[in-house]
């Protein structure tokens, strides 16, 4: 595991680092690493805007699995199996 130093923290903040690593029940480098990695989660996620932008291509992906999806499989009834579920 890579070790970070940093540097010239003030006092304020560091301060309130303390009171939450203390709420948390945590140590102050668990608590760093922990915001650290809440932080690049937000900062990677994707947009709504890109989020919507994947629609077309993930409606086109699910349009080709369902063609490549075999028909000679005879599907049974739900409603027999419902009924044969019931039965027992």
């Amino acid at each position: 595991m890579a070790t970070l130093h940093a540097l010239d923290i003030p006092d304020e903040l560091y301060e309130q680092l303390q009171q939450l690593a203390k709420a948390e029940n945590s140590s102050i480098d668990a608590q760093v690493i922990t915001i650290l990695h809440n932080a690049l989660q937000i900062k990677t996620q994707p947009t709504e805007d890109e989020r919507r932008k994947n629609v077309p291509k993930l409606l086109e992906e699910i349009r080709l699995r369902r063609e490549q999806l075999p028909t000679d499989i005879e599907w049974p009834d739900s409603t027999a199996l419902i009924r044969e579920d019931r039965n027992r």
